[in-house]
């Protein structure tokens, strides 16, 4: 009887102990956009997929954390971060001077760049030889931007007299430009091909930019955001996104969706 007490204490000991391991495992709340495909998107069935979901599972399995997903508005993302409603961003966000004086972000995973999109034959010629804008021929032109992007703050000190129409989510910007409500948007040229350009319903439309790259504004690279002060965190994040790039993970992860590579091998020294 005392050797069965004995060890039905210790069973329990032992089950206790996974249990309370179990509840003390180390969980990050990772915020996306859910609406930025392919990116990150919820599919028919609700899953989360895409390119920065990829990455997240990437990097949180290489550290030994579980991901809780959540879903905000990209202008809510960094005063929710702040306000620690989560506690990492992956969700394509620049890593730019202005954006660092509030947040940290660990290595970039992404190119950052903008192009404009408009209707073929137009003609509009937008640019100089030096790929830079001239003002004037953006006269009596509506351009499509959402809303706190770093398009939106290229064309704010660029081209600050240019109507601009507003938007919060990404498929509301395609929406209009395809209907005819507005004659430019500014956005991501890897998404515009895939999101319009490379489907049936884009064959009106094309790129009437240069690829724009504005370090100042558009940053290195999209990166990881998380809060100042979290230095070992940001070490764990750098590590793994290292290994990501070195080990091949990061071109695989591109390769779903586009047929070339997003990140610099540089990044990964």
């Amino acid at each position: 009887m005392k050797f069965f007490f004995r060890s039905a204490l210790i069973i329990f000991a032992l089950f206790a102990m996974g249990i309370s391991q179990l509840a003390t495992a180390e969980t990050l709340r990772v915020a996306f956009s859910c609406d930025y495909k392919p990116f990150n998107y919820r599919t028919a069935s609700g899953e989360l997929e895409g390119y920065d979901v990829d990455v997240a599972k990437g990097v949180l399995k290489i550290i030994g954390a579980d991901m809780e997903p959540v879903c905000q508005k990209w202008d809510g993302m960094i005063p929710s971060l702040l306000a620690n409603k989560f506690d990492l961003i992956i969700a394509s966000m620049s890593i730019t001077n202005e954006r660092l004086k509030k947040m940290a972000f660990s290595k970039p995973y992404r190119f950052s760049i903008g192009r404009l999109i408009g209707r073929k034959k137009a003609n509009l010629q937008l640019f100089d030889f030096r790929n830079r804008p001239i003002a004037d021929r953006f006269d009596g032109l509506k351009v499509g931007l959402e809303r706190a992007t770093t398009y939106a703050k290229w064309f704010a000190q660029e081209l600050p007299n240019v109507k601009v129409v507003y938007y919060d989510t990404n498929p509301a910007l395609y929406l209009d430009l395809e209907n005819g409500r507005t004659d430019l948007i500014m956005t991501n040229p890897m998404k515009a091909h895939i999101k319009l350009l490379a489907k049936d319903n884009g064959k009106k439309f094309e790129f009437v930019s240069p690829a724009i790259d504005d370090v100042d504004i558009f940053g290195i690279g999209c990166g990881i955001g998380l809060r100042k002060g979290q230095d070992k965190l940001l070490q764990r994040l750098n590590k793994a996104m290292v290994q990501l790039i070195n080990d091949g993970s990061l071109e695989k992860y591109a390769y779903k969706y586009f047929p070339f590579p997003l990140h610099l091998d540089e990044w990964g020294q």
